[in-house]
């Protein structure tokens, strides 16, 4: 066991190869996702993103998103790889969103960018 999480560990430090995989849709916590793109001119819209977050000041957060791309890096073992969601960030602050209180609906302004966002990526299970 011990060997086995030394080559795994090993195989992090290296830091991820420089090939990346690029997917259209990723089925993750019993939800189907399309890239923007791939669902262009289906009927069917599954590229909304919601990541519940927090703040330094305990704060809960949620962002908003549409899903640009699933990127898969790979480790340099089969074992270590991770997928991530790139992500189109909307602004959820007073001007970009509305929730319904009788029903409980979050509308998203989809006219309004989170801006000067450096962090575009996510966990594809935090989604």
């Amino acid at each position: 066991m011990r060997r086995n999480a030394a080559k795994s560990l090993s195989s992090l430090s290296l830091g991820p190869e420089r090939k990346v995989k690029c997917y259209n849709e990723y089925f993750v916590n019993g939800y189907v996702f399309h890239t923007e793109e791939y669902r262009h001119e289906r009927k069917t819209y599954n590229s909304g993103v919601c990541v519940k977050g927090s703040t330094s000041s305990e704060l809960e957060v949620d962002y908003y998103g549409r899903l640009e791309e699933v990127v898969k890096l790979q480790y340099h073992s089969e074992q270590n790889r991770v997928f991530l969601f790139k992500c189109y960030w909307y602004d959820t602050t007073d001007r970009g969103i509305r929730v319904d209180s009788h029903y409980d609906l979050v509308e998203i302004n989809s006219k309004a960018r989170l801006r000067n966002i450096n962090d575009v990526f996510v966990f594809i299970k935090q989604c």
